[in-house]
């Protein structure tokens, strides 16, 4: 383990105005702020705008679905089709271009996923509608405003026409505009609707330590309160990627402390992304922006007494961490007195290899501390092919999961690998472990396109990009395990 030592760097290292990239900064953000404080004065005081009604009953996406569907040959595959977009945005409105990361590699492809997503699911409008709507909650924090979906609009339409050819019929073009307006009406109607919080939240970083070269584990201070609850996850931007972020499960629950301090855990999955710069280039004392947190991955009251599974793999130990600090502090109770009754939490803990484990020392605590906690490592080193053999309970970290016990009356928590956590939901689902039982981070995405469509990660919606890996419209993109 090492700790970051290089002298640190106060927060005006941060970058402010517009960056070195091109990207807007601080200014901007500040301006917004204070526009936004505005709306939310005159709406307290009676004088805004009222709130939009609902629009997804008045709204018929299957006609439109049908249309859009007889044509699309002419636009698919969207690579070209995007790439006409952007150019024709940027060329119309340059400024435009100060929105978006550098590399616009993640955002074309996260845009052809949620087009794909928005034409599979236009006959079912409200839940197109509900996605959009938290899309566009968490779209506050890269500075995106209604006039600049107007402008994608126009980009839209003309790349449309660009790229259809001759054959481009105007009620086709009109059937897109629909289910465009229809997905930006929601996000502007989620981002409304949140207007009482900030867009994103400041901290800065208290802790940063190498416990491989490729991971660290870093700790910052919220510059104000934080809402989140342990098992959720955020994005995470830094000062060095502008307009980049990636999300990251929390790996410490909340605190009683209302500025109180969030840990991640950042595995570095390339050279020159947001966690390249978040492993390899952040220091103590940098500036660090989140995203509203998000997920259903938590403890509910009715867990207390009830015996918990918690599987965890790679990084994907960190919102598992929090699970375990909050059902910890669950039984100690207020005033330290013991909440009873309480469950047994079964806890399995896979990697490569014992160098792997990187939080080894954390887990020997939390498994002397805790008699009701049973903690298995499933390390693949260990694996022996034979059922017969005792140390056959370290094979893959699903199979020692289904292997070990019987929990068809457990509560389970699966966090990891995409691969990793679908495998082990199977199991449990193939062992009798009711589907409600089990809490997990979608897998596979609503976005996954479909044969011949592409295979990069990661969906985003229509004007900023975040990089990552991808997962579901719900917003876990860019998550790392």
């Amino acid at each position: 383990m090492q700790q970051s030592r290089q002298p640190a760097r106060s927060a005006s290292s941060a970058p402010s105005g517009r960056s070195a990239a091109g990207t807007v900064g601080g200014e901007y953000h500040a301006l917004l702020a204070r526009h936004d404080a505005m709306r939310l004065r005159r709406r307290i005081l009676g004088q805004g705008r009222a709130p939009a009604p609902e629009t997804a009953a008045l709204y018929d996406g299957a006609a439109d679905q049908r249309l859009i569907t007889q044509y699309l040959d002419l636009v698919t595959p969207f690579a070209d089709l995007i790439a006409h977009l952007y150019d024709e945005m940027f060329a119309r409105w340059p400024y435009l271009r100060s929105l978006f990361p550098a590399s616009m590699d993640f955002q074309q492809v996260h845009l052809a996923r949620a087009f794909w997503y928005l034409i599979e699911n236009l006959h079912r409008p409200d839940e197109v509608a509900a996605s959009f709507r938290q899309l566009g909650h968490d779209h506050r924090k890269l500075g995106v405003r209604p006039a600049h979906y107007e402008a994608f609009e126009a980009a839209l339409c003309a790349a449309l026409r660009r790229t259809a050819g001759p054959r481009w019929a105007e009620a086709v073009e009109q059937a897109w505009v629909r289910m465009l307006r229809f997905a930006v009406a929601s996000m502007v109607e989620g981002a409304d609707a949140a207007l009482a919080e900030p867009p994103c939240w400041q901290g800065t970083v208290t802790a940063h330590e190498r416990r491989r070269p490729d991971l660290a584990v870093l700790r910052m201070r919220l510059h104000e309160p934080y809402p989140y609850r342990a098992g959720q996850f955020a994005a995470v931007e830094s000062p060095l990627m502008p307009q980049a972020w990636r999300h990251y499960s929390l790996a410490s629950a909340p605190t009683p402390v209302p500025e109180g301090e969030v840990e991640f855990h950042i595995r570095r999955t390339g050279p020159g992304g947001v966690s390249d710069a978040l492993v390899s280039g952040t220091r103590v004392g940098d500036v660090l922006r989140l995203g509203p947190a998000h997920g259903t991955m938590t403890l509910r009251d009715e867990d207390r007494s009830r015996d918990l599974l918690m599987v965890a793999g790679g990084t994907g130990w960190a919102p598992i961490k929090a699970l375990l600090e909050e059902w910890a502090s669950r039984r100690r109770g207020t005033g330290g007195l013991a909440q009873c009754p309480v469950g047994r939490v079964h806890l399995f803990v896979g990697a490569r290899s014992r160098a792997d484990l990187y939080d080894a020392a954390v887990l020997d605590r939390l498994a002397a501390r805790h008699d009701r906690l049973r903690v298995v490592r499933v390390l693949d080193e260990d694996f022996v092919p034979d059922n017969d053999d005792p140390s056959a309970g370290y094979g893959p970290l699903a199979e020692a999961v289904a292997r070990d016990g019987q929990w068809s009356h457990h509560v389970a928590f699966v966090s990891g690998p995409a691969a990793m956590v679908g495998a082990t939901v199977a199991r449990l689902t193939a062992t009798g472990v009711p589907a409600d039982h089990i809490r997990h981070d979608p897998v596979p995405d609503p976005l996954t396109p479909a044969a011949g469509r592409g295979t990069a990660d990661g969906p985003e919606a229509f004007m900023c990009g975040r990089a990552g890996d991808g997962v579901p419209l719900d917003l876990k993109c860019g998550w790392e395990v």
